[in-house]
């Protein structure tokens, strides 16, 4: 029992973990004895970040720079991992883009973009890391899968994002169909419907042009339930449950972290 939440030991993948609720989770994971390999677009950014989340929480933080929009950079990030692991016991698939424009004017693009990460590479990188995650699991010792979803695909979006929440959505539906499918090979899978947390995609939303350390979240806070933005421990504690013994029969769900917002 007292073991119930620890992750000490496995091994992690976050997608989209340079900064946001994926550095965010990397941090938790990291802090708790797991050894992370995250990964975003932009390679310096995605290597920095490894380099300060293991001088700021310990342990062992790995940067693969992928594009998970595309089949191509999948099997690129694949590769290098398969090289480097022979399981692996968490993946977080937490890469996610927005586009913002008026109903109008809203275009292909933008559409096929947000649909391309955040629908599409959660399916192409999980399926192509199954035998990894399949590697060495058992019954009494599954593997885990996290998708980070949104409220936006649970409620009505603030903002002209149109192709968010619909994708959102999607990637809370896809939570629940492969969790069916993987739940008898030893793979749970669950997801995270995030609300407000202080990230570059939300203060570019609410407009302080992506600058996260100068938007005023205190403001952003206030219309919240919890009269907060979301902090790390947060998103990284629900994680954490979500890849530890305490999830052992937790299968398919989706789970809101966002200070009361959907329920209120």
């Amino acid at each position: 029992m007292k073991d119930l939440f620890s992750v000490e030991g496995k091994t992690a993948v976050v997608t989209g973990g340079s900064r946001g609720i994926g550095e965010m989770i990397a941090a938790g994971y990291l802090s708790n004895g797991a050894k992370v390999y995250i990964s975003s677009r932009k390679a310096n950014a995605c290597d920095e970040t490894a380099k300060r989340l293991a001088e700021q929480f310990g342990g062992e933080c790995v940067s693969i720079p992928a594009d998970m929009s595309s089949v191509e950079g999948i099997d690129a990030f694949v590769k290098e991992l398969n090289e480097r692991e022979s399981s692996l016991d968490i993946l977080v698939n937490n890469a996610g883009v927005a586009w913002g424009a008026p109903l109008e004017e809203f275009p292909e693009l933008g559409w096929d973009k947000v649909m391309n990460t955040n629908v599409k590479g959660v399916f192409f990188l999980t399926q192509k890391l199954l035998p990894l995650l399949e590697a060495g699991n058992s019954s009494e010792k599954p593997s885990y899968v996290i998708n980070v979803g949104s409220i936006d695909g649970i409620k009505t979006p603030r903002f002209d994002n149109f192709s968010y929440g619909p994708s959102k959505a999607a990637v809370h539906h896809l939570t629940r169909v492969l969790a069916s499918h993987l739940v008898r090979r030893n793979i749970i899978v669950n997801g995270i419907a995030p609300g407000p947390f202080p990230t570059f995609m939300l203060s570019a939303g609410v407009g302080g042009g992506g600058d996260v350390e100068n938007t005023d979240w205190d403001e952003v806070g206030r219309a919240n339930p919890r009269g907060r933005v979301g902090t790390p421990e947060d998103i990284a504690g629900l994680a954490i449950f979500l890849s530890s013994r305490a999830c052992g029969f937790t299968i398919g769900d989706v789970i809101t972290c966002d200070g009361g917002t959907v329920v209120s």
